[in-house]
């Protein structure tokens, strides 16, 4: 699988962000934190990616840097 960049007439699906963390587990992350994993593998990494994001290849950007996987907090309701 060929990860690209969007070209600048971007689609409707946002971007999934596959990397590695601090300690080398590989790392899914939706931009808007709507979904994410940690896996052992690249191709396990890249396969949910792909499953998740509706089957949009373009929209899966490899990183280079440590990224975490952080789940946005949600304030209680009372």
């Amino acid at each position: 699988m060929k990860l690209v960049e969007y070209p600048s007439g971007r689609s409707t699906s946002s971007t999934v962000f596959v990397g590695k963390n601090r300690f080398g587990n590989w790392v899914v992350r939706e931009q808007n934190g709507i979904f994410g994993g940690l896996f052992a593998s690249r191709a396990q990494a890249l396969k949910y990616a792909l499953c998740e994001n509706g089957q949009h290849p373009e929209a899966i950007l490899e990183v280079s840097r440590e990224i975490e996987l952080v789940f946005p907090q949600h304030e209680a309701r009372s």
